[in-house]
């Protein structure tokens, strides 16, 4: 069942995971983000505020990502107000589906971004899921705008 890696992800606005996605007044599409390392496994976890902005074309052009630490000890308030201040950043914007190429980028020893899994087997579909935290799963075809939590 395995399958060709995509060129672009399409993903749809949303009130949910893709509630901040869209294009800036220039062009560029944005993808704001909260993802998250679990606490599971002896590890502490980790939240984070990650700003992925790419070009009219999808390319990834620049990550900001920002770390606040394990989710039982951040600062709830500190992590909103930075993810306030990255979109108004962005000047005038507009919500509305975008489609990026798969990306990673790596910071705080972590891997961020769009990323392939290949299939453990024949029978599994390839997929995209973002990272760290696999909240949002891309499947074919690519152009749906849809994605699994």
């Amino acid at each position: 069942m395995a399958s060709n890696p995509p060129k672009l992800i399409t993903i749809d606005h949303d009130d949910y995971h893709a509630e901040h996605i869209g294009r800036t007044g220039d062009g560029r599409q944005f993808f704001l983000t909260l993802p998250f390392e679990p606490a599971i496994g002896g590890r502490v976890g980790c939240e984070f505020v990650a700003l992925y902005l790419f070009d009219e074309h999808g390319l990834l052009i620049e990550a900001k990502i920002d770390s606040f630490g394990p989710r039982d000890s951040m600062s709830d308030e500190a992590r909103q107000n930075l993810h306030a201040q990255r979109l108004k950043e962005l000047g005038g914007v507009s919500f509305e589906r975008i489609e990026i190429a798969p990306f990673s980028v790596e910071r705080f020893g972590t891997t961020f971004g769009l990323v392939l899994r290949e299939p453990e087997d024949e029978e599994d579909p390839l997929a995209v899921e973002v990272q760290p935290g696999n909240y949002m799963a891309f499947f074919e075809p690519w152009d749906s705008g849809e994605y699994d939590t």
